[in-house]
């Protein structure tokens, strides 16, 4: 069905192909994982099936790509539409549309379908992927999960041949992508659709790949095979299959099922022994984390007596009392009690559009409350100053890009040292330390998802703020990259910095968290330390956690140095 043969790309003004020699086919009604580090040139290859790479991207395609026999090269996008369906890491980008549901149709209405057959696929794809609810919504104002299911939704509805989906999971709440992945394997083994996937969070989707194409790095050619096979020699790999690894396990397990059928022996040597803490330690006269708690009823939050008036100093990084927030007609916040120490990590965790990164607004003043207060140290945010602000919080947004407005990376992190008043090479630092080998002239624009919301993190990190909020930190980095990043924000946790982070990376939250917060419909109903909150939740445990239970292990990291 979709066929690469000795394929290499070129971009303008890059003295080497961002991909080189890839040879690999995907056969009819297979699902087919691309995996590999972040700036392999993953995204490349996706964007070659539907033609994008070059009409599209520019640059320079040599070799051949062709799906269900059309050759891309002679065949632009539009002549393409009927068999490929392309979703990229930026939903955003695609939407045509104000609403989900015209949304939906849009594509169909583009190929000339008959209006009872767009009608009768709009609904089952409504109900495919939960978006039922949210038919007549504008798309402004979902959250960016419920956005990528839109986008995702809206590629369905033409009945494509061929899938092709960059990070498909990545704004996506643990049972979303379930719902998301079911569907999708759905279509495969009922529809023989063929499906492409780029993914760096493998832990979601190893399982359901038939093959996975391996690319270890720039311009080197690609490796195609059995999942077992490939992860046994990937630099990329999920936690299960670290555990599988460390514990020398064979066959290696990809799934959950099949590691712990191996893994008794190492829970009976783990059983006595001290989990080791990775977390950064608590400044010892700032209040603890509170123990685990679920949210009061509603009946009891409306009768309780209000709190007193924020005082003009406070012991806490951020407080967040009684919050509420309404945006268009929607509640997005009620009743939010939150007290954040320097020194403490906070998870934000809850399905798509409960409420978090409306919180993370919250807090650094983009949104004002309809209700309660909101403090950062002694400013309230949304009534401070921006450029005071930036000094007191720093939020990195889902859209790095927002963000970033220079030509060069170079540019960027020059820009970011004046703003914070850091010596110069501040920010550059950062960015090498987190993602080695951007060069300085790199537009930000050439720069993948991932790679983008790295320089984000960079440039906001260059100021120091004490309070420092981010959203979807992981979405787009590999595991090399997701490991760098955990041990920045450690350091600076360490150094007294509070760290407020909404993420659907369960990995993430048990790495590096103190707390988890978890938020249902814009109320917080658990908030406690981060091992009893995400090992009592079958949604949101960490595979390790899933894998040696009962025992309350959370990451590999803890494993190899407790048997060390």
């Amino acid at each position: 069905m979709i066929r690469f043969e000795d394929v290499s790309v070129t971009y303008d003004g890059a003295t080497e192909p961002t991909v080189s020699h890839v040879d690999f086919e995907v056969p009819e009604g297979e699902l087919v994982l691309l995996a590999g580090p972040s700036g392999v040139g993953k995204s490349t290859v996706l964007g070659a099936v539907g033609g994008l790479v070059p009409h599209f991207t520019g640059g320079t395609l040599s070799g051949r790509v062709t799906v269900a026999g059309r050759d891309t090269r002679t065949h632009k996008p539009r002549e393409l539409a009927d068999v490929v369906g392309t979703v990229g890491q930026d939903p955003l980008s695609h939407f045509v549309t104000d609403t989900v549901e015209d949304e939906l149709a849009y594509g169909m209405e583009s190929l000339g379908l008959a209006p009872d057959v767009m009608r009768r696929r709009v609904e089952e794809t409504l109900d495919l992927l939960g978006l039922t609810t949210l038919r007549s919504r504008p798309i402004a104002t979902l959250s960016g999960g419920q956005q990528q299911r839109v986008a995702i939704g809206s590629v369905l509805t033409p009945h494509p041949e061929v899938l092709v989906l960059d990070e498909p999971t990545s704004a996506l709440d643990p049972a979303a992508a379930e719902e998301v992945l079911a569907v999708l394997q759905r279509l495969v083994h009922d529809l023989g659709t063929t499906v492409l996937m780029a993914e760096h969070r493998l832990e979601r989707v190893i399982q359901y790949a038939d093959q996975v194409v391996l690319l270890p790095a720039p311009g080197t050619p690609p490796l195609l095979g059995a999942p077992a096979d490939v992860m046994a020699v990937s630099p990329v790999y999920p936690p299960v299959v670290a555990l599988g690894r460390l514990a020398d396990w064979s066959p290696l397990p990809l799934t959950i099922r099949d590691a712990r059928r191996q893994a008794a022996p190492l829970r009976d040597r783990l059983a006595d022994r001290n989990i080791p803490d990775h977390t950064p330690h608590q400044t010892a006269t700032l209040p603890q984390p509170p123990a685990l708690r679920p949210a009061p009823a509603r009946w009891w939050r409306r009768t309780k007596t209000p709190p007193a008036p924020a005082s003009s100093t406070t012991p806490y990084a951020a407080e967040v009392r009684s919050l509420a927030v309404r945006r268009d007609r929607v509640q997005a916040l009620r009743h939010v009690d939150l007290t954040v120490s320097p020194g403490e990590t906070v998870a934000l965790m809850g399905r798509n559009g409960a409420g978090k990164s409306t919180l993370l607004s919250a807090l650094v003043g983009l949104v004002e409350p309809s209700a309660g207060s909101v403090r950062a140290g002694d400013a309230v945010p949304h009534r401070t100053a921006p450029r005071d602000l930036v000094r007191r919080v720093g939020l990195v947004p889902q859209e790095p890009r927002d963000l970033l407005y220079a030509d060069t990376v170079a540019a960027e992190c020059a820009a970011a040292d004046r703003d914070a008043d850091a010596p110069p090479g501040t920010c550059r630092t950062l960015l090498s330390e987190l993602l080695p080998g951007i060069t300085d002239d790199t537009h930000p624009r050439d720069l993948s998802e991932g790679q983008r919301l790295t320089l984000a993190l960079s440039v906001v990190l260059t100021a120091r703020p004490p309070l420092l909020l981010l959203d979807e930190p992981t979405r787009g980095l590999d595991y090399a990259a997701k490991s760098r990043l955990t041990g920045i924000l450690r350091g600076l946790a360490t150094e007294g910095h509070a760290i407020v982070l909404a993420t659907h990376d369960v990995e993430l939250a048990a790495e590096l968290a103190h707390r988890v917060v978890l938020l249902a419909e814009g109320e917080v109903i658990a908030d406690g330390p981060a091992a009893d909150v995400v090992v009592a939740s079958p949604s949101y445990a960490p595979q390790v956690a899933k894998i040696l239970a009962p025992l309350k292990w959370l990451t590999v990291t803890q494993v190899r140095e407790a048997l060390a």
